[in-house]
């Protein structure tokens, strides 16, 4: 993948998925991680954080793991949500169908210098601001 690419949450969630159903999507984002020029943002790591810890989650993993990962996953460039992400944040959140939280993704994405967001949340070839969206697991659906 070229430099100028920002990961979502989802991927990293995929990455350690139990669910016999997602085994496609486990090894592609496994795939994916083995990459180093990724951009994620604190947003992103943060949410992978809660989301692969919560007790609720079939195959939770540890938190002591789930903080090794995201340390590994530090030599990709970490973005900063700063007064600039939040207002652009927001700024997007008004001009289009987003959810804050989608919202601060996408900015996030712009402020690391990135020119493509891989999610699976947001609609596959759409664009946002200056983002285009790809979903890497589209054909995998």
């Amino acid at each position: 993948m070229a430099p100028g690419c920002f990961l979502d949450t989802n991927v990293l969630l995929y990455a350690v998925s139990a669910d016999p159903r997602e085994v496609a999507k486990r090894d592609l984002a496994r795939d994916l991680l083995q990459e180093d020029d990724w951009t994620v943002s604190i947003q992103v790591l943060q949410e992978f954080f809660v989301q692969a810890t919560r007790g609720s989650r079939p195959g939770s993993i540890a938190p002591a793991e789930a903080r090794a990962l995201i340390e590994c996953w530090s030599r990709f460039t970490v973005q900063a949500i700063t007064w600039e992400v939040l207002q652009r944040a927001l700024d997007l959140r008004a001009a289009y169908p987003l959810s804050y939280r989608d919202a601060a993704i996408v900015s996030a994405a712009e402020a690391g210098g990135c020119n493509l967001l891989l999610s699976e949340d947001l609609s596959d070839g759409g664009r946002y601001g200056s983002m285009d969206v790809r979903n890497p697991f589209r054909q995998l659906a």
